[in-house]
Formats: C-alpha cells, structure tokens, sequence
C-alpha cells in the first residue's frame, strides 16, 4: 500500500510533518481541525512537500527522521536544495574545527 510523507506549513508559519496512506483525505483532516493538536491550533495549513513510497512504513520511517530536522534542513528539502542537507546535518561543533 502507498505511502506519503507530508510537511505543511501552519499559519503561524510553523511546519507539521505527518505521514499517510491517502494524502487529499489526510490535508482535507487538517484543514477541518480533525488532524493533530497542533495544525488545529494554527487553521488553515497549506501542503508545501510531500514524497511517495511504495509502502506506509516507508513513509512513517522517512516522517520520524524529518521530524527530527531543524527548521533550516527542512527548507532545504523543501526548496529542493538537496546539496545542502550534508552541511546541514553537520554538528555545530564540527563546523568550527
């Protein structure tokens, strides 16, 4: 069964990302605040990123590493900006040596 990773931009400005089996259904939760506690918060959300896999626990497993991205790598992706994303992963520390 497919499956998609999703991020949305809340109207506080702040990104959501969540997974799912059927996106359109997934963004038309959100969008009534019957998704999560936090994109009910911050009505309306706008889809901004998304990639499909071939199976739900694909996508679950590429949600929970995205979660865990700063803002910054977040946009990069978002922006398709993949050169980036090495650099971003970087420890700070690692940076200054």
């Amino acid at each position: 069964m497919k499956g998609y990773m999703y991020i949305l931009e809340c109207s506080n400005g702040s990104y959501y990302t969540g997974s799912t089996i059927d996106l359109e259904r997934r963004i038309n939760q959100h969008q009534l605040g019957e998704g999560s506690n936090h994109t009910k918060k911050y009505l309306p959300v706008r889809l901004i990123y998304f990639e499909e896999f071939n199976r739900i626990d694909e996508a679950f497993y590429r949600e929970k590493q995205v979660q865990n991205w700063s803002r910054k790598k977040k946009e990069a992706l978002i922006n398709g900006e993949l050169n980036k994303l090495i650099t971003l992963s970087m420890a700070y520390k690692d940076l200054n040596t």
